[in-house]
């Protein structure tokens, strides 16, 4: 009996011990959480220290339902809870509600949000117009980007600062981050021969800057016609160059019909150039840009032509598909209805994955093994690339090697003009 209770009395020992560990670890982990810096979107810090800028300012939001704060409460709601005066929004391509798929022109109705005129900047005109402006003396842009040169959410915003400047009103950047990091700089840089919406300044393909950043760019080297722009852009806080958007510990909210998932946007830069050709980019699957393919398409021998070519932190699966309209996603499809061979494309590692370098050699090899049935849609894809080289060289044969050396002055060039205009 006596060593029952001695062994009784040492496991309660014993318990006590590991239990008062468990709380102290918890405590300390509490305390850690509590110490760790937030990140927080510029539109956080606009609520949280700026917001005297718009006191007495008839205020118009650029934004899409994707304009959060960092505890998830719309920008237009939040200002509206402070008695902001919100006189217009504007909404971009997509629609305020994202509910219109890529391309879809958006007529300028008599919508209202919260009892607020909605314009849209993706119809007759892609500039606000002086009607437009009419009420409002500051506006505000809140878009979520996705990174890439010919995603048109900074058309617009390129637009927008224009019209600020021509009419003498004040444009706040709420920044926000390029979930493909601000140090990933790739791929060609527009000629201005080819500037058009999907390409508005001479940047690269993966620009590495945000939305901020790239507002202090065109405004600053001479993009804007007019001189005489007034742009603040409100930092976020505790965001790094090094950051990719999962990095954050942020939940990926599509920031279009078709980038669906963080994964679509590590591909998105490369696999949109097939939108240039005949081969179906995906529209119309579950998993457009990640999902490659044609009627014509032999899968296994297009892998591993791929795989030869040894493409870091990717991995490619044949796979069959059939493209079918998705109201607000797909609107005829290519080879809609129509059986399709091809590929689907898992990223395992996005530090190694090069989205530009994958993007080639998919079109590449595309030409290579189907020369008589690939095509190009010529204008289409010069205005993707943002030039006519890429898309005659691989007609010539040239390897992606050649290619890619095309336009590293141009980007030597380009990386130069854009140190200047980081924020981060």
């Amino acid at each position: 009996m006596k060593n029952s209770a001695m062994s009784f009395n040492l496991i309660m020992k014993l318990s006590i011990t590991i239990i008062l560990f468990l709380l102290s670890s918890s405590a300390i982990s509490c305390n850690q959480s509590l110490l760790e810096p937030q990140f927080l979107f510029g539109s956080d810090i606009l609520v949280k220290e700026n917001l005297h800028l718009l006191d007495g300012e008839r205020v118009g939001i650029v934004s899409n339902k994707n304009s959060v704060l960092i505890n998830g409460t719309h920008l237009v709601d939040t200002l509206l809870s402070l008695q902001i005066n919100i006189t217009a929004l504007f909404s971009l391509e997509h629609g305020f509600s994202l509910d219109f798929a890529d391309g879809v022109l958006i007529k300028n109705s008599k919508e209202k949000i919260k009892s607020i005129p909605v314009h849209s900047l993706y119809g007759k005109a892609k500039k606000p117009t002086k009607e437009m402006l009419a009420d409002v003396d500051l506006i505000l842009f809140d878009v979520q980007d996705v990174g890439a040169r010919f995603y048109t959410y900074i058309s617009s915003m390129f637009y927008i600062l224009q019209a600020g400047a021509e009419r003498n009103i004040k444009i706040i950047i709420l920044d926000r981050p390029n979930p493909l990091s601000g140090e990933r700089v790739e791929g060609p840089v527009l000629d201005n021969d080819y500037k058009s919406f999907f390409g508005i300044a001479p940047i690269p393909i993966l620009h590495g800057m945000t939305i901020g950043e790239l507002a202090n760019l065109f405004s600053n080297e001479n993009y804007i016609a007019s001189s005489s722009s007034d742009v603040e852009i409100i930092k976020m806080k505790e965001w790094e160059r090094i950051n990719y958007w999962d990095d954050l510990n942020l939940t990926w909210f599509p920031t279009s019909p078709n980038i669906p998932l963080f994964e679509t946007a590590l591909v998105y830069p490369g696999t949109c150039l097939i939108e240039g050709t005949n081969i179906s980019e995906g529209r119309g699957t579950v998993n457009p840009f990640l999902t490659i393919g044609a009627p014509f398409i032999n899968p296994k021998e297009f892998v591993n032509e791929l795989n030869s070519d040894k493409i870091n932190g990717v991995k490619i699966s044949p796979v069959k598909f059939e493209p079918v309209e998705i109201k607000g996603k797909a609107v005829n499809p290519k080879f809609n209805g129509e059986e399709c061979y091809g590929i689907n494309i898992k990223v395992t590692d996005k530090t190694k994955f090069s989205a530009i370098e994958f993007g080639l050699n998919l079109i590449y090899v595309l030409h290579k093994l189907y020369p008589d049935k690939f095509e190009f849609r010529e204008n289409h894809f010069d205005l993707l690339t943002g030039t006519d080289r890429i898309r005659l060289s691989i007609e010539k044969g040239e390897s992606p090697d050649h290619i890619k050396k095309l336009w590293q002055e141009q980007l030597d060039n380009f990386k130069k003009i854009r140190n200047k205009y980081l924020l981060y």
